[in-house]
């Protein structure tokens, strides 16, 4: 039974006293194999002779710990920990119990405490594993879409975001573009270089970015659409969004892989910013195929023909609002303000709902009843308004943008000190030298003569 008990080290010193004491060996080659004093040595083995192998075992073997912490203050703080930290990890469930109940506890032992009550659970108990999904059986049944943002030019230019398109059953790259960040326009050129090049797939697969998915369900505008999903709602496209990026796995993959080997091809070829890149991406998208594309498990195609004219693609592809024409023929879009030029058709519009198109290559249009009306604008102030909200993923893009209009300030000259400006000043209200004839100053007003009150 002692044998059993004994650990390696043990076992070893054992076998090397028993040698000792059939001859076999001598103490001072037992010192210099178990590293210990001849001394020591003399000592073990006549413990050894005396009381066998299970005398070698420590002699502390069964005992309890000098740090050992007493079963009521165990049991105080199990107790506190399931009444009012039952939730808490163990670090910030020690750090509790001591501030407010004065019990000093290490954070191993609350620790060891919880696991051994079921209150806590080790990190891979915790783990959530996401059961694998197979591919789609047929070549444009499911396009994974993802924004990946990143250095990808190093510091050869600033960090960019890389739209991917992937075909679910066959892990094809269908389209990649360089775009300054993750935002609808730039989702709409791409969108319009997927369907030119291959046509309608079934259906796309994405996270749950604003531009794919309404965040506020009680949202007043919109169907329960963004701007992206009513675009593929005209092209009789669905978009689903996945609960997890497990889910779109090979999307996040092809990122990964991407963020190495694109990054690496693009240094080699010298491309230095986005432009040059989107025009390299078409042959490194043709490579990357060959090697990494797989065979559909079923041989159609589910692509559809796009049977829609350049403009009439062009008119659902871009970000599409209503506005109301105030009484001077104006209307605000984007912190600017836009007068329509006064005719036979605009002058009856007062009150009523125009709608207006902000096309991906930076056109901007203002419509009734699908007639193109000519404006002029107004700039209001251009900045970004102060705490704005502004999601993490146009950031970098916000920022640059930033960056650019101060410097054109910090050129011009910016005045020393801020002031808000004046209506007039925001609409560019000009004096014109004439004067309205408006009521005369109180001294030279004409004062009625008062009548007497009747008798």
């Amino acid at each position: 039974m002692g044998w059993v008990m004994m650990s390696e080290r043990e076992l070893n010193r054992v076998e090397v006293l028993s040698q000792v004491a059939d001859g076999r060996m001598a103490s001072s080659e037992a010192a210099l194999v178990l590293g210990m004093s001849m001394r020591q040595v003399q000592r073990l083995l006549l413990r050894f002779r005396r009381d066998g192998a299970a005398s070698i075992r420590h002699r502390a073997r069964g005992r309890r710990s000098n740090n050992h912490k007493n079963d009521a203050v165990r049991d105080y703080a199990l107790s506190l920990i399931r009444e009012s930290y039952a939730d808490f990890g163990p670090t910030l469930a020690t750090e509790k119990l001591f501030e407010d109940h004065g019990l000093k506890v290490s954070r191993e032992t609350v620790r060891q405490w919880m696991m051994a009550e079921g209150i806590w659970l080790k990190k891979a108990a915790r783990r959530a594993f996401h059961q694998p999904r197979l591919r789609r059986e047929r070549y444009g049944e499911l396009i994974q879409i993802d924004g990946s943002d990143h250095r990808w030019f190093e510091d050869r230019a600033d960090p960019c975001t890389l739209l991917v398109f992937i075909d679910d059953a066959t892990s094809t790259l269908m389209e990649l573009r360089f775009v300054p960040s993750e935002s609808t326009l730039s989702y709409f050129a791409a969108l319009e270089g997927y369907l030119t090049a291959h046509g309608r797939p079934v259906a796309f697969y994405s996270d749950k970015h604003t531009v794919f998915r309404v965040a506020k369900k009680d949202a007043s505008g919109g169907a329960g659409m963004t701007q992206f999903g009513r675009a593929l709602s005209e092209l009789n496209i669905e978009i689903l969004c996945a609960n997890s990026s497990q889910a779109k796995g090979r999307v996040e993959r092809a990122n990964r892989t991407l963020q190495d080997r694109l990054v690496k091809e693009l240094r080699l070829a010298g491309v230095t910013g986005i432009e040059d890149g989107n025009v390299f991406l078409p042959g490194f998208v043709e490579r990357f195929n060959a090697k990494f594309a797989k065979a559909p498990a079923r041989p159609d195609n589910l692509h559809r023909a796009l049977n829609t004219e350049p403009d009439r693609l062009a008119d659902i592809l871009c970000w599409r609002d209503t506005r109301s024409v105030g009484r001077q023929l104006t209307l605000t879009y984007e912190r600017k303000k836009y007068m329509l030029e006064i005719n036979d058709q605009t002058r009856d519009l007062v009150g009523k709902d125009v709608e207006t198109y902000a096309f991906a290559d930076g056109r901007f249009q203002i419509r009734w009843k699908g007639v193109s009306l000519p404006y002029t604008v107004f700039d209001k102030n251009q900045r970004v308004t102060h705490a704005a909200v502004t999601s993490h993923k146009l950031l970098g893009d916000q920022l640059a943008w930033i960056k650019k209009q101060q410097e054109i300030m910090d050129a011009q000259g910016a005045p020393k000190k801020a002031r808000m400006k004046t209506n007039s000043e925001k609409i560019g209200y000009k004096k014109t030298g004439k004067k309205s004839p408006g009521r005369p100053p109180l001294a030279r007003r004409k004062h009625k003569p008062e009548t007497a009150a009747p008798s």
